[in-house]
């Protein structure tokens, strides 16, 4: 059968585009070449925000579209918190400052960054005198007052996931693990695409009248499947993290490094009772974008030590690398620009349309992936040859309610039914991932004994393995322990220790779906 769209790539992009595209009527199928938020939309820093730094550099550098970026991005901040409270929350951030004169010039800034907010502000900064930042981080450097300013903290690999299950249940046809191998044609334009199951070998069509790319930093592989000649229009720039051991931020509030020696931005985050240190921001080759870099982690640590002297050395409990898909400007196309400067570039995003028909959504970051999509289906209206229109009603994100307010009503009240037989951090695991889902996950345990948690780090169980099998595409012990909870994220020799068991429950599992007959790397409607 021909549908409307092929969406390639199942991230933040590829899935909000086929949710956006089903709510408008049309026929949608996705493609992933592996799992659900494998690379880059599962190792951000977890936060939604406008950007502090592209504000400052929009005044800087007196550069409108910096400006226009933090204000879609804050309006995008807000929808994602109302949309799904359970898997984001707000955050305060303190930046520290050192005089009345650095603390008068962030206070204003900051004040704008809530202003360019309108109605979806998440509320005002405020001042901090010494006292008050020594209780918030007790162990933070001495001699430093602050602003401190609201963002959103989410789980990224879960919202990815979610927003695929939601497009799914709405009738998009998602295939995981299934690359794209060549794209169809009909005379000169693209007609759909031959893709290749990474299991079994076998290859297939999948025909559409219209194909988007929403491959991320894979972009510019699936442009040239298009047409060879095209040039490179994505640079690779790493994002390095790390998760310390220890909780720097006891207080609930995180830290902005405003401006380290070589003019990066960093953030001390907390983290499921730890702390997140990231990000740098090194230009590099496609091949090492998501490769974890001694080096890179070394920096990291130095200014750990250095606004945190009093906490020792820094324990690291886990590591990961993510790479941004930076827009290079057509006109530098050909260029190299692998070893630049890529801290100041704008994140910004673009929709190109190749002769061939070839639709490509590229550059951008995870807060804003909302407007990517709906540009991106404005090209896919102009080659239908026909306006999509407005959805035709609402469709909350799975695990929410129809409102906001009836998604935090009814977690309330799911959250007291659930403590009556679960401890308390189960219960609140198992909401902040699945949100009003949380009974459904428990329902799939075998026995009583699959509802007690496997780990004192993140309550994950049996039962939520067995749910992520059946219903969330998970088909390898990294799958459930990378991205459908985090504890690989988090705590790296936890997550190994584990690795067994799930692998045990996952054999299971895919045991019963085969004697069954049902889906593996297909889904519909899970």
């Amino acid at each position: 059968m021909t549908v409307d769209l092929l969406v390639i790539g199942g991230g933040a992009t590829g899935a909000t585009v086929a949710l956006e595209a089903v709510r408008r009527g049309l026929s949608v199928t996705l493609v992933e070449a592996g799992d659900i938020a494998r690379g880059t939309s599962s190792r951000s820093t977890k936060l939604l925000h406008g950007g502090v730094r592209y504000l400052e550099l929009a005044f800087k550098r007196l550069d409108w579209r910096q400006l226009q970026l933090v204000r879609e991005a804050l309006g995008e901040r807000g929808f994602w918190l109302e949309a799904v409270p359970f898997l984001a929350h707000r955050l305060e951030l303190l930046l520290p400052t050192a005089g009345f004169l650095q603390q008068a010039y962030y206070g204003v800034g900051l004040s704008l960054y809530d202003l360019l907010a309108g109605r979806r502000g998440i509320g005002a900064s405020r001042w901090l005198g010494r006292e008050a930042v020594r209780q918030q981080l007790p162990e933070l450097a001495h001699g430093f007052s602050g602003v401190a300013y609201s963002d959103g903290q989410f789980d990224d690999a879960r919202l990815n996931l979610l927003i695929v299950r939601t497009a799914a249940a709405l009738g998009v046809t998602v295939h995981t693990r299934t690359r794209v191998v060549e794209l169809l044609r009909q005379g000169d334009r693209l007609a759909g695409a031959v893709v290749e199951d990474a299991r079994s070998c076998e290859r297939r069509e999948l025909p559409a009248r219209v194909v988007l790319n929403a491959t991320g930093i894979g972009a510019d592989a699936i442009r040239r499947l298009a047409d060879p000649d095209q040039p490179p229009r994505l640079q690779a720039s790493r994002g390095m993290h790390v998760v310390l051991k220890a909780n720097l931020c006891p207080g609930g509030t995180g830290l902005l490094i405003p401006s380290t020696e070589d003019g990066r931005v960093l953030f001390m985050l907390p983290f499921f009772g730890r702390t997140l240190v990231g990000t740098t921001d090194t230009p590099c080759p496609l091949e090492e974008a998501n490769r974890s870099s001694a080096e890179e982690e070394a920096y990291l640590l130095s200014y750990v030590r250095r606004w945190f002297p009093e906490h020792g050395e820094p324990e690291v409990a886990s590591r990961w690398a993510g790479a941004r898909p930076l827009l290079r400007p057509a006109a530098a196309a050909t260029g190299d620009t692998a070893t630049g400067n890529t801290a100041t570039v704008v994140r910004e995003h673009e929709v190109e349309t190749l002769p061939s028909g070839l639709i490509s959504v590229m550059g951008g970051k995870w807060t804003t992936c909302r407007p990517m999509a709906l540009d991106g289906l404005e090209a896919v209206a102009a080659q239908l040859g026909r306006p999509l229109g407005e959805p035709a009603g609402p469709a909350p994100i799975l695990g929410s309610a129809a409102t906001p307010e009836a998604t935090r009503r009814e977690l309330m009240a799911l959250e007291q039914r659930l403590l009556e037989h679960h401890p308390q951090a189960l219960v609140r695991h198992l909401l902040a991932s699945h949100g009003l889902e949380a009974e459904a996950v428990l329902a799939c345990a075998a026995t009583p004994q699959e509802c007690e948690p496997l780990s004192a780090v993140i309550p994950l169980t049996a039962a939520e393995v067995r749910h992520a099998a059946r219903h969330e595409w998970a088909r390898s012990p990294e799958d459930v322990l990378a991205r459908r909870c985090r504890l690989s994220f988090v705590d790296t020799a936890e997550a190994e220790r584990l690795t067994p068991r799930v692998q045990e429950l996952l054999d299971q599992e895919l045991a019963a779906a085969t004697t069954s007959g049902s889906p593996t790397s297909h889904q519909k409607n899970p």
